[in-house]
């Protein structure tokens, strides 16, 4: 992640006084409701979305996320790529490639 998309997330929410306002469990809180506006663009139609509508969700997502971890203190790069260690170790190629079963049903 560039530094620079980190200090302009922080920077929105200082500048307005917000962070008040974004503790854990409401930032974890609105990175579901708006999981659940990304869902409602896909809501009657798979294939023909709003490409804009699509990415401004996937934005809002990303953004609580990133001021999730930051909150916490956390690295995102170092955690993503610790999640996907153990991803890549719950779903080896050998046995996951093609298919969509839960690591346990593999």
């Amino acid at each position: 992640m560039k530094k620079e998309t980190l200090e302009r997330i922080r920077r929105f929410s200082d500048d307005r006084d917000w962070h008040k306002f974004h503790s854990p469990a409401n930032l974890a809180k609105s990175i579901s409701i708006e999981a659940g506006e990304l869902l409602e663009c896909f809501q009657w139609d798979e294939e023909h979305y709003d490409l804009e509508a699509v990415k401004d969700e996937v934005a809002d997502v990303c953004v609580y996320c990133i001021d999730l971890m930051d909150r916490l203190g956390l690295d995102i790069d170092e955690t993503i790529n610790r999640k996907m260690a153990k991803n890549e170790a719950k779903y080896p190629v050998e046995k996951a490639k093609g298919k969509s079963d839960k690591y346990d049903k593999l």
